[in-house]
């Protein structure tokens, strides 16, 4: 993790805009909400291996590297780090897009563990 590779790492999972409602009073994105799109799309990139319904078991290794204004368009990139046999380890970066400064930088990664359910949300196994 943290190299410094200016490319994404993975697959683009989500796409998506950082608006007013979701800043601190700093004018700069809750990682609350950074953290819940790392989820979603950590989420959907699992359901694609687990051919499935998942839900998240755990969080690891976030690490912030800079602020989110309101206005930058945000990509979440997900890549699987291992996958047992009911769970999907992964590793989502977060890259921002500043249209208006032709800027692109990670701002964030961190692990997200996911294991596969059923109907009645109890663990299966991966097909």
């Amino acid at each position: 993790m943290l190299d410094e590779d200016p490319t994404p790492l993975g697959t683009l999972v989500l796409q998506t805009l950082a608006m007013p409602a979701d800043i601190n009073p700093s004018g700069d994105v809750f990682a609350g909400w950074l953290m819940s799109q790392m989820d979603l799309a950590g989420a959907i990139f699992a359901q694609e291996i687990a051919r499935g319904r998942v839900t998240t078991v755990a969080v690891g290794s976030m690490v912030f590297l800079r602020p989110v204004p309101v206005g930058a368009t945000i990509s979440c990139y997900a890549q699987e780090v291992d996958v047992g046999r009911s769970s999907i380890r992964t590793l989502v970066e977060v890259w921002l897009k500043d249209s208006t400064k032709g800027i692109v930088e990670k701002v964030t990664e961190g692990e997200f563990v996911f294991v596969a359910i059923d109907d009645n949300g109890r663990t299966r196994p991966i097909k």
